[in-house]
């Protein structure tokens, strides 16, 4: 095995407790075996959590600018590993190195921002009145929780940890049962970077340790990042005991291509959309409306998909179980009359990699309402549908029940503005497949996708992180009374 027998990693160190059961991780990429992991119960998470709140009062009582401080040698050291940690996740989930390679960077990306908070997070100050002085500083919560999904395994856990622990905070993370080692190698660097013991743990498993940690007393928060069905039992649990909890859920994101649109960058931007990540991401690109005649357009976007190879410049399929889901998507489709003009099921896998899981890029041709244009296949699967009018492809977007991101292809600065105006979706996009903002804007969607108050990165993050403590001053007693407040 390539990573060998992989443990918790709690108040700085490995922690597996013997006889714990274990799981494989089977590569995507090759099926091998590259790992086992503890599959593990309450009492390891009540040690982590233990942890954490021992290390909370001393972590918590620094400075902002001494706590960033430990998160620019983080920083330092990230920036020369991130081959190594590009590489863990290729191993893991299957993401091609390319793409790893981005994902990592988009994680110096996302430190880089934690760094700044002390600059961020500065509160307000204001004289309200004759020597009456108001200020707000943001107070850190306490022991929080976060629960990672497959699909980004190292930039998703820096949405969270470097925030929520330069802000103050003391984590324990639950990474995905696909990419646990991704996780643990980011504690082992935390430590190396000098981050005191039990303010960042580890916790693999399933679950058990979702529900535990919704359910722990002494955790105060809770991000989670996965489906919607499970997002909507995360929020729940951890609101029905007085916890707060942001969670992001499923996407089925619509690009609404106009037939005056940039023929090229059009095909490059749809084609990198939907297959990037071999579709796995809640930002790929579902559903494309066609307004008019934009068959051209189409013809040109399969020509740029057939550059993508599994196994080559393509990503892999996370497990079996996923390739099955999304080829009965497919298949599901073409039984209900939905036109495939271009088939990915049968893709032939580079030789070294046959035992691996992959899907070739799939464009359908299917009806408005029919499932493969409905539902989140998570796959790199693009569904064509046909409007006749820029509001008839709003109305179209504008029914699902998802709304992470959307885009509008077009040339039409008046298209353009009436889309941004009316799309009902969190991140918005013109002429770009892929509408994430960059730091310090913030990652969330709405309707759907989202539960709870704000966004999960930038600014937005502070509040979710913190709790304002409002202090008011006065310190002129014998002062001549001016008004009310005085």
């Amino acid at each position: 095995m390539k990573y060998g027998e992989l443990s918790n990693f709690i108040d700085g160190k490995p922690s597996c407790p013997a006889g714990v059961k274990r799981a494989q991780r089977i590569s995507p990429v090759d099926g091998s075996v590259i790992s086992t992991f503890p599959l593990s119960g309450i009492d390891e998470l009540n040690k982590a959590v233990a942890a954490a709140k021992k290390a909370f009062p001393e972590w918590s009582a620094r400075t902002i600018k001494d706590r960033a401080q430990i998160l620019y040698k983080y920083y330092e050291l990230l920036s020369k590993n991130l081959e190594e940690c590009a590489q863990i996740m290729q191993d893991e989930m299957g993401k091609n190195l390319k793409e790893s390679m981005q994902e990592t960077a988009k994680s110096l990306e996302l430190t880089e921002f934690a760094c700044s908070m002390p600059q961020v997070a500065t509160g307000d100050s204001e004289r309200v009145s004759g020597g009456v002085q108001s200020r707000e500083e943001f107070i850190p919560l306490g022991v929080v929780a976060s629960i990672i999904p497959f699909n980004f395994p190292h930039m998703v856990p820096h949405w969270t940890f470097p925030n929520a622990i330069v802000l103050g905070n003391t984590m324990v993370m639950k990474p995905s049962r696909e990419a646990p080692y991704c996780a643990i190698k980011i504690g082992e660097m935390l430590k190396e970077a000098g981050l005191p013991d039990g303010v960042f743990n580890v916790v693999c498993g399933g679950r058990e340790i979702v529900t535990g940690m919704t359910e722990h007393p002494d955790i105060k928060a809770v991000s989670f990042v996965g489906s919607t069905p499970v997002m909507k039992i995360v929020y729940e649990k951890s609101s029905a005991k007085y916890k707060r909890c942001l969670a992001l859920g499923s996407a089925n994101n619509h690009l609404i291509l106009m037939p005056d649109a940039h023929p090229d960058n059009s095909a490059v931007n749809i084609a990198a959309s939907y297959l990037g990540c071999a579709g796995q991401r809640c930002m790929s690109a579902c559903v494309l409306v066609a307004v008019g005649d934009c068959d051209g357009i189409i013809k040109k976007i399969i020509e740029e998909s057939k550059k993508f190879i599994p196994g080559d410049n393509m990503s892999a399929i996370v497990n079996a179980e996923a390739k099955i889901s999304i080829t009965g998507y497919i298949d599901r489709a073409e039984k209900d009359g939905a036109k495939i003009l271009l088939d990915g099921r049968n893709a032939v896998a580079p030789k070294g990699l046959e035992k691996g899981f992959y899907i070739g890029p799939t464009v359908i041709e299917a009806k408005r309402g029919s499932e493969i244009a409905v539902e989140e296949n998570f796959g790199p699967v693009l569904t064509v549908v046909h409007a006749k009018s820029l509001n008839e492809a709003l109305e179209i977007a504008n029914s699902s029940p998802y709304g992470n991101g959307g885009s509008i292809f077009t040339q039409n600065g008046r298209a353009a503005e009436v889309f941004c105006d009316n799309i009902e979706v969190g991140m918005v996009g013109v002429n770009v497949g892929v509408p994430v903002p960059r730091e310090p804007f913030s990652f969330g969607g709405c309707k759907d996708s989202i539960t709870g108050t704000g966004d999960i990165t930038g600014k937005s993050a502070v509040r979710f992180w913190t709790r304002i403590k409002k202090i008011t001053c006065k310190w002129n007693p014998e002062g001549k009374r001016i008004n009310w407040m005085s």
